[in-house]
């Protein structure tokens, strides 16, 4: 535990000299983790939206209108993040403001109408879904609607408390605020999602300011079997006279330590590609980071050069290892490496 929160807190560290990136590129990381992790979030409670379907729904959220449950999950959780980002300095952390996260979070989902940003009043169970979204499991039962207001005014006062006390490493009050609080379950739905979005706030709150820009619900999902084993494992004991902490405190630093070497392959790849790239290919670049894939005749638009001379630059990247190509002849896409 001490290695990884070690190797965390360096790149904490760090990462104020590596922030000084262009902000454009900073803004084109930031749009790329978000997409990540809001498809990410909601496919591990069993949306079955792409990234790709995520990001053509981000483009269009103005319109308010949203046909599948799973469309509305994900508006209302990007709704939520932007919030987060924008404003983590101004949410305190409260029963009170936690609801009305909860209640940005279910937004437009419209079967959660009557019971979004208010606690339970039925009992809920965590279950476990597969690829499919189809449920596998139940992973444990969890408090009881009347237990629910007083386990969560204690949790909230516990890690206020221990803030201010400042006894304990920030990472560990933060991972076992998150485990309690799914095992407490306090919401009828969105506990898993609103989790991840806490999970972000009190981590920005806490000065890990690298966290916008590299997805950490994306390392959860590729690890979805691991994190319902590390959450049954500890909150069987949590009620009990010696709660269990360790395989969710480790598995939550070793997702939190992932995500660091995500960002810093990502930062160390823009370095590269400043430093190489002649300025049509870094043209074309940005504008994959920016949208997520590039077509040759987007290229022709962004730049006004021809056809025969982009293929060139296409072709340099594809082999450079920083772009990958999708189709042949004219349906050909390519997308970031």
């Amino acid at each position: 535990m001490l290695s990884l929160i070690a190797r965390i807190d360096e790149f904490k560290g760090a990462w104020r000299a590596l922030g000084t990136l262009a902000p454009e590129r900073l803004s084109a990381l930031r749009r790329v983790a978000t997409i990540e992790s809001i498809g990410s979030s909601t496919r591990i409670e069993g949306s079955k939206l792409s990234d790709r379907e995520v990001e053509k729904l981000l483009s269009n959220l103005a319109i308010q209108s949203f046909e599948t449950r799973d469309e509305q999950e994900v508006a209302g959780y990007a709704e939520l993040m932007d919030l987060v980002y924008s404003s983590w300095q101004d949410i305190p952390f409260n029963e009170n403001h936690v609801k009305q996260l909860h209640q940005i979070l279910l937004r437009h989902s419209e079967k959660d109408l009557r019971h979004r940003g208010q606690y339970k009043t039925s009992s809920n169970s965590v279950a476990a879904f597969d690829e499919d979204g189809v449920q596998i499991a139940i992973v444990f039962e969890t408090a009881s609607p009347f237990d629910t207001p007083g386990l969560m005014a204690e949790l909230v006062a516990w890690v206020n408390d221990e803030r201010d006390k400042a006894h304990l490493h920030p990472l560990l009050i933060i991972a076992i605020f998150v485990v309690v609080f799914l095992e407490i379950h306090p919401f009828q739905d969105g506990n898993g999602r609103l989790s991840r979005v806490l999970t972000t706030l009190l981590l920005i709150q806490t000065g890990y300011a690298y966290v916008p820009y590299s997805s950490l619900e994306s390392v959860i999902e590729l690890n979805k079997e691991a994190y319902y084993l590390a959450l049954r494992q500890t909150q069987g004991s949590i009620r009990s006279d010696a709660p269990n902490w360790k395989p969710w405190l480790i598995f939550f630093l070793r997702s939190l330590a992932e995500q660091v070497r995500r960002l810093e392959k990502k930062v160390e790849r823009e370095r590269i590609v400043l430093a190489t790239l002649p300025g049509l290919s870094l043209q074309i670049v940005e504008f994959a980071r920016e949208h997520g894939r590039i077509t040759i005749g987007d290229a022709i638009k962004l730049t006004g050069t021809s056809r025969n001379t982009l293929k060139i630059h296409f072709r340099n990247l594809v082999e450079r290892g920083h772009l990958n190509q999708h189709g042949s002849g004219r349906g050909v896409w390519y997308e970031l490496k």
